[in-house]
Parts: C-alpha cells; sequence; structure tokens
C-alpha cells in the first residue's frame, strides 16, 4: 500500500478568519507540474460555490480552490421515500407503459429510471413544496430538463449546494419577523438557520437545479 501525502494536515489558527479558509479548501487531485490552464480556472457552475479569488500562488493556482462561506456539501439521504411518494402520485412503471412514453417524462432517481409520470409541472411543485416543509430532505435535488423531457431527483452525497431565498409571486418570503427571532438571543427557544429552513425561507440549490431557476442578482 504506497503513502499518501497530504491526507493530515495541521489546522490554520493564525485568525479566525484563515482558519475557516482552511477548513473550506478545495484540493483537485491532479499533479502540480502540469501547465495545462484548464483544470485550474473556475467553471461556470462554480459561480457562487467556489470564491473566485482566494487561491495560492505558485504551482498550485487554481488547483487549490475555497468553497464560498454559505455553500455546503450534500451528506446524502436514502431515497426510498422519495419513490415511495412518486409510486402514489402517479408515476407508472417501465412495464406499465413499455409501447407509449411519447408524450410522458422520463422519471430518474440518482440516475436510476424509475417510471414515466403524465403530469411533470404539477409533479415539481409538489417535490418543492414538500422540500420546503422538510418532508422529505432539503438536500433533494429536482431537475425539470423540458427539452429532454426528463425529471431527474438526486439524494446523493457530494453535491455542493447553495442557500438562496425563496420568493412567490414577485414577494420575498423573508420577512422582518424573521430577523427579529433571529436577532433576538435572549430567547428560550433559540430560532436558527435551520428553522428558516424547515418554513420554507430559503431552500438549498445544486449547481444542476439552478440551471433551471431564475435567480435574482
Amino acid at each position: 500500500m504506497s503513502a499518501k501525502a497530504g491526507v493530515s494536515q495541521v489546522l490554520n489558527r493564525y485568525t479566525f478568519a484563515s482558519t475557516l479558509s482552511h477548513l473550506r479548501r478545495c484540493n483537485t487531485p491532479l499533479g502540480r507540474d502540469g501547465k495545462i490552464a484548464k483544470p485550474r480556472q473556475l467553471h461556470n457552475t462554480h459561480w457562487g460555490m467556489v470564491c473566485p479569488a482566494e487561491t495560492p500562488e505558485g504551482q498550485a493556482c487554481g488547483l487549490v480552490k475555497n468553497l464560498s462561506l454559505m455553500a455546503c456539501i450534500s451528506v446524502g439521504s436514502i431515497s426510498a421515500p422519495v419513490i415511495e411518494f412518486l409510486q402514489e402520485w402517479g408515476l407508472e412503471s417501465l412495464e406499465e407503459s413499455a409501447s407509449d412514453h411519447g408524450t410522458a417524462t422520463k422519471v430518474f432517481v440518482n440516475g436510476v429510471w424509475i417510471g414515466v409520470h403524465r403530469d411533470a409541472p404539477s409533479l415539481v411543485r409538489t417535490l418543492r413544496r414538500l422540500r420546503r416543509r422538510d418532508d422529505i430532505s432539503s438536500e433533494v435535488s429536482i431537475v425539470r430538463d423540458i427539452r429532454e423531457r426528463e425529471l431527474r431527483i438526486y439524494t446523493d452525497a457530494g453535491r455542493v449546494c447553495r442557500p438562496l431565498f425563496i420568493v412567490e409571486n414577485q414577494q420575498l418570503l423573508l420577512k422582518k419577523e424573521n430577523i427579529r427571532r433571529l436577532n433576538d438571543k435572549e430567547s428560550m427557544e433559540p430560532y436558527t438557520w435551520s428553522d428558516l429552513r424547515k418554513e420554507g425561507v430559503i431552500e438549498l440549490l445544486d449547481a444542476e437545479e439552478e440551471e433551471t431557476v431564475m435567480i435574482c442578482m
């Protein structure tokens, strides 16, 4: 078994900011000697996920990146509850509709084709409502590809997600009452980031789902 360098490191404790930076460092597993520019550049899907400025100088430039402060990595959840819900909500198995896939939307869970559905817009709205109420994991990604007539749902680990405020009917769902409760440090029941997520004020989106939604800048 060959030895691997850099598996354990001494945590940087110079300042609080440098400690946060060290904890959110991403190391691309490529040789430092190559002069290829492409792996060192930020991809378009890294917008909002990876810091565009912070990277070391020298050979590691661009190969060591830093996650943005609000981004998180999905830890994964079991897909069985999502599949059970889909079966109750009008999912047709491949055996039932083997000949008629022309107008239906294909449904994939973690890359596995599990069936087709006739009313994809309604299904997507319902799944997002369940996610915002915390009935299914907040890390579940719901991607509807209209052109390919596919609905892709991901519950796996390792996806970079970032939180976004939810806007409905041109109105931001974050209210002054939410901010007041967040600032209230003397409350017996502290109001936290998790409460904002469970109340449907914010939601976590990964890079693939961001391609299918409108985000205000």
